[in-house]
Parts: C-alpha cells; sequence; structure tokens
C-alpha cells in the first residue's frame, strides 16, 4: 500500500466538507485546535454553506474536493464531518489528483466509503480519526496522537479484555471503518479487498437487528472470506424494539465471526466515543488476543 508523504511541524492541513456543512464558529474553533499543534489550516468556504444538510451540492463538495487535492501546499485533508454525503458526491473526484501526488485523507463514519474507495482503486493509506466537528470533545492527547500519525508515528495500543474476545494472533492489512457505510458499499469499486485483512468495525444509533442484517450481508456475498482478525470499536447508542431483539451488539458480532475461526478483539477505542484513536487504514498490523487483552501492532512503521 502507498503511504502519504508523513507531515512536519508548519505544514498546511486543509479542511474541505463532503457530506453536512459545520458552522463557522466550529470551524475557527477546530483551526485554534490544530494551529496550537503546530499546523496551519486553509479552510475550503463551502465547509460552512448550507445546502440542506450538506456543505454545498454535490457538485460542489467535489469541486471544492478537487481544488483542494489541486493546492501543492496541502499535505492532509480531514473532512469537517460526516453526517451523510459522501457517497454522493465521491464520483466526482479526481482520483487521478491522489495517485499523482498522494496526500492524508483523514475522518471517519460517512468517510468509510472514501477510505475504501482509496485503498481499492489505489492502493493507499488514509487515516481513520475523529474530524473537526468533534476535535474539541476529544479525550485529551488523542488529537495530539491524530497528529502524531500524520507526521510518521505509529502508536501501537493495548485495549481489553471483554469478555466476547477470541483469542488468537493474526497479521494483515488494518481495512473497514463504519459497518452501514461499509456495507452499502457492497457492490461497488469503493469496496475493499477484504482478503488478508485485519477489519475494524464501528457503528452508531442502530438497531440491533440492522447490526445483524448487515453482517450477514457481508457473510452471505462472500465479502468476508479471508478476514485474518476482527477488531471492534465502539457500537454506539445501539438501540432495541418494545419486543426486545435478544442480543446485544457485541453478541451479535461473536456469533457469526466466531466460525471463521479468526482472533476476535473487542472494545477498541475508535468510533463514536471520546476517546477515537487514530487507525492507519492499509497499514500492516499485527493482532493479538489473549485472556489478559488485546494489542494493535503496527508492523510498517
Amino acid at each position: 500500500m502507498k503511504c502519504p508523504e508523513p507531515l512536519r511541524r508548519g505544514d498546511v492541513v486543509g479542511f474541505v466538507s463532503t457530506a453536512r456543512f459545520l458552522p463557522e464558529p466550529e470551524i475557527e474553533r477546530a483551526v485554534k485546535l490544530v494551529e496550537a499543534l503546530g499546523f496551519r489550516v486553509e479552510v475550503h468556504p463551502f465547509c460552512s454553506k448550507s445546502v440542506h444538510q450538506f456543505g454545498g451540492s454535490d457538485s460542489e463538495r467535489a469541486t471544492a474536493f478537487n481544488q483542494m487535492l489541486n493546492r501543492p501546499d496541502i499535505k492532509a485533508l480531514f473532512a469537517v464531518r460526516g453526517g451523510y454525503g459522501t457517497v454522493r458526491m465521491i464520483d466526482g473526484i479526481d482520483f487521478s489528483l491522489l495517485k499523482r501526488r498522494p496526500i492524508w485523507i483523514c475522518g471517519y463514519s460517512d468517510l468509510t466509503i472514501l477510505h475504501g474507495a482509496l485503498s481499492s482503486r489505489l492502493g493507499m493509506m488514509s487515516l481513520h480519526c475523529s474530524m473537526p466537528v468533534s476535535f474539541a470533545a476529544l479525550s485529551e492527547g488523542v488529537l495530539e496522537q491524530t497528529f502524531d500519525f500524520l507526521t510518521g508515528a505509529r502508536v501501537d495500543l493495548a485495549f481489553g479484555p471483554t469478555d466476547w474476545d477470541v483469542p488468537g494472533r493474526a497479521r494483515g492489512r488494518l481495512a473497514g471503518g463504519n459497518l452501514s457505510v461499509l456495507c452499502s458499499a457492497l457492490g461497488s469499486p469503493d469496496f475493499p479487498d477484504l482478503r488478508g485483512a485485519i477489519l475494524f468495525l464501528e457503528d452508531v444509533d442502530e438497531y440491533y437487528y440492522h447490526i445483524d442484517r448487515m453482517l450477514r450481508a457481508l457473510l452471505r456475498s462472500g465479502s468476508l472470506d479471508g478476514v485474518k482478525g476482527l477488531v471492534l470499536g465502539g457500537l454506539s447508542l445501539m438501540k432495541d424494539h418494545e419486543i426486545p431483539f435478544g442480543q446485544n451488539g457485541e453478541e451479535i458480532v461473536r456469533e457469526l465471526f466466531s466460525p471463521l475461526g479468526i482472533p476476535l478483539a473487542f472494545g477498541f477505542p475508535a468510533g463514536h466515543v471520546s476517546e477515537n484513536r487514530p487507525l492507519v487504514l492499509g497499514a500492516e498490523v499485527e493482532l493479538i488476543s489473549t485472556a489478559q487483552g488485546n494489542a494493535l501492532h503496527y508492523v510498517d512503521r
């Protein structure tokens, strides 16, 4: 996988909208936080432009994204927030610009489809991380670690153990993101090749039966054939019906993944949680799950 060049303090980071807009006061607060870490920020004006819930029309957001890619001084590009909308503009992105000059594309949740496209279309790494909308609410040290990753750091992380883990050891490329968005990309050019991958999943505000249905769709489509291991992040704000589904999200995941005979590690601090740790998608990692706890090690530092 191609790895974009690491940033240095003083480099320019771009903010752009691929989905929802972000009000100017929130943008200004995020800019100050990034500048305090020693980076400069260039904000595309469409970030705060409201077309219904979107930061500009679909074509305007695609044009804005391409304009930022064309800026030779911008070394990393953050989507200002998720929600919904990246799939509506992704076909307007000029991926040849990234092929000629790979830069770090950063974000999570709705940006999962773009992470998949970078992997499948370009064989390029990207950063699964918090976006400017939530910079101020992150747990202490998470924003600093996010920008450390952009400068080339790779921080191993221990987490767990949980009652749902399945012990084992596996090595592969890190792939995945938001389960709902990943599942929506099935059959498209933007679904990543998961053969030999360590799969990371997270989700928010879903019914338990939705989690079950989406995972079964991935399994029955053959998309999970060859997956080497699973890392589960936050399943946040999950919902149930008056008549309970009978399993929580973690129990659903364990039941459906256990027959694959791969290590399963639950409780990774990433996703729609305040401790949303960065993950380099496309990087070679080793997953270790034991009764004492889990660990994710970066192999290609």
